[in-house]
């Protein structure tokens, strides 16, 4: 059955995160990065029985999409499957990410939001709003239009995605665990405390995109009395890595970074952890709870890919 087989449902994912048609041969190189070895020629083979269970469809020679039948298909098949994957997906950003903060050069993760042409104004002034508050990740975002994955109606907004956080520890040495996703209390430009939190890696959606959905957050009220409920992830480092983390922290500072809110063994109402340290951060999510709160309609793709780190800091 179609529901039990892992090749299956992993070519309807990748078909699903992709807005435009896909080809065997980009299938087959994309299997192999999760871990499933194709043929061009077996993917061929499966494409064509999920053709006649009307999960997919030819789009002329560019190659196949998802039918309605097929994205209901990817959205129920294999819950317990898929818990895990949000953070598999990061971690696979977090390894192609080669920023280097030390001369500002090199690729970041970075998430793209796609908002109609005629709630451009409105959401630039939003975003810029949560900038000036500095409680997103980055101080700069990029605005962009000629891309094939946004509608003619539309423009796309890149952010930096935490991630990039991530990569630049891993590519120095440092072993890091991106834990928890949280909505955190504010008042006076201080958090206080986590309200919620889940863990990345037992969860099938991004935990602070679903804050975001359910209207669990306070930004327009944050940026504009300094007081209310923003968006944090918690990564954990090892202790004896503290030293070597204090100084990417301030380099990457001196590029636009805003992080730590908050970086220790006991740090807000988190468990104490002795061998570990805690590095609490506003996530870029806070741009898009704050659009969503005053009423733009906005879509936003996490983890949409890596870019060089100019293209996102150069407004032009």
């Amino acid at each position: 059955m179609i529901r039990t087989e892992r090749k299956y449902i992993e070519i309807l994912r990748i078909l699903k995160d992709h807005s435009d048609p896909v080809g065997a041969k980009r299938l087959s190189e994309i299997m192999a990065e999760r871990g499933f070895i194709l043929t061009d020629r077996a993917v061929q083979y499966y494409l064509q029985y999920l053709d006649e269970m009307g999960y997919t469809e030819k789009v002329g020679n560019l190659g196949r999409v998802l039918t309605e039948a097929g994205i209901a298909e990817t959205n129920n098949a294999l819950v317990g499957d898929r818990i895990g994957f949000i953070i598999s997906k990061l971690e696979r950003l977090a390894f192609r990410t080669t920023f280097d903060p030390e001369t500002a050069t090199g690729d970041v993760g970075y998430n793209l939001s796609i908002v109609p042409k005629d709630q451009e104004e409105l959401a630039i002034s939003v975003f810029d709003e949560v900038i000036k508050a500095e409680c997103g990740f980055f101080r700069s975002y990029r605005i962009v239009d000629q891309d094939p994955r946004i509608p003619s109606d539309s423009i796309g907004i890149m952010t930096i995605c935490s991630i990039s956080m991530d990569g630049v520890f891993q590519r120095n040495g440092i072993p890091v665990k991106m834990a928890y996703g949280g909505r955190v209390s504010i008042e006076n430009g201080t958090p206080t405390a986590f309200l919620d939190l889940i863990g990345y890696r037992g969860t099938t959606i991004d935990p602070l995109q679903l804050f975001v959905s359910a209207g669990l957050t306070s930004i327009r009220t944050l940026v504009r009395t300094k007081a209310g409920i923003g968006l944090a992830n918690v990564r954990e480092v090892p202790c004896t890595a503290e030293e070597r983390v204090k100084e990417l922290i301030i380099s990457m500072r001196k590029c636009g970074f805003v992080f730590p809110v908050q970086m220790g063994n006991t740090i807000l109402n988190l468990q104490p952890n002795p061998h570990r340290i805690s590095i609490a951060s506003f996530s870029g999510m806070n741009f898009i709870a704050n659009a969503t709160e005053q009423g733009v309609r906005i879509t936003t793709e996490i983890g949409a890919g890596n870019i060089r780190f100019s293209k996102i800091v150069d407004m032009e």
